[in-house]
């Protein structure tokens, strides 16, 4: 059996996901799966139907977006996947979608604002959305670059990959991650729910205020604090 078979299993189960969770069109969207031991991730092959997949066509490239095993050419988003795995060593699984309402406030370049508890249960800030590329860092090696980009903006707001999970690429997309594949596509059906809702709510009530810190706070410890109650 190959060494590298349960993160194509990981990978291959986690892609599958983003069409039954609506957060796919086509094949636009991919998710990548790490074994930090081997210094190894598999990745969606490029452009290649949903329902064609299998987990023996899971790309498999190194932390510098090289490919070590496969036939198939991996996601054209190989190297944002490698650049955030080598400088983010606590997470295990990276997802790209375009899904309907997270790209669309990744379009209008805004961080998608806390409005209500259902964003405080996931994440105390808003989601922030990196600025677009400059022309030198899209004229270079773009998709390496995009991993800087997301980096970057995060550095920018003060905020470690440990704080928010997720981020919108300005007039581009998003990208979540986590510690393990599956937790990285949660975080992405999540993300495309609160920018749904937070545009929503901005139709019924154009000055709709932010989320109190007092409910931000409760809302995350009970499921995320040393105290937490949520769940069994």
């Amino acid at each position: 059996m190959s060494k590298y078979k349960h993160i194509q299993e990981e990978a291959y189960e986690a892609n599958m996901q983003l069409p039954k969770l609506g957060l796919v069109l086509f094949t636009f969207g991919n998710v990548s799966a790490v074994d930090r031991e081997l210094g190894v991730f598999a990745i969606k092959p490029s452009g290649v139907p949903y329902d064609d997949l299998s987990p023996d066509k899971m790309v498999i490239v190194d932390l510098d977006g090289k490919t070590v095993k496969g036939q198939l050419r991996p996601s054209s988003d190989t190297l944002t996947h490698a650049v955030l795995y080598k400088h983010w060593e606590h997470i295990g699984g990276i997802v790209h979608t375009h899904s309907t309402y997270a790209t669309a406030w990744a379009h209008a370049q805004r961080d998608i604002p806390i409005f209500g508890t259902t964003h405080a249960d996931h994440c105390t800030v808003d989601i922030p959305c990196a600025p677009p590329m400059d022309d030198t860092m899209i004229e270079g090696d773009y998709e390496y670059q995009t991993g800087f980009q997301i980096m970057n903006a995060l550095q920018a707001k003060g905020l470690t990959y440990q704080d928010v999970e997720m981020i919108l690429v300005g007039n581009h997309a998003p990208f979540t991650w986590g510690k393990t594949p599956e937790k990285a596509v949660y975080n992405s059906a999540v993300l495309e729910t609160i920018a749904q809702m937070a545009y929503l709510t901005e139709q019924i009530r154009t000055d709709t205020p932010r989320l109190k810190d007092s409910l931000i706070k409760k809302h995350y410890e009970r499921k995320h604090g040393p105290n937490s109650y949520y769940g069994q």
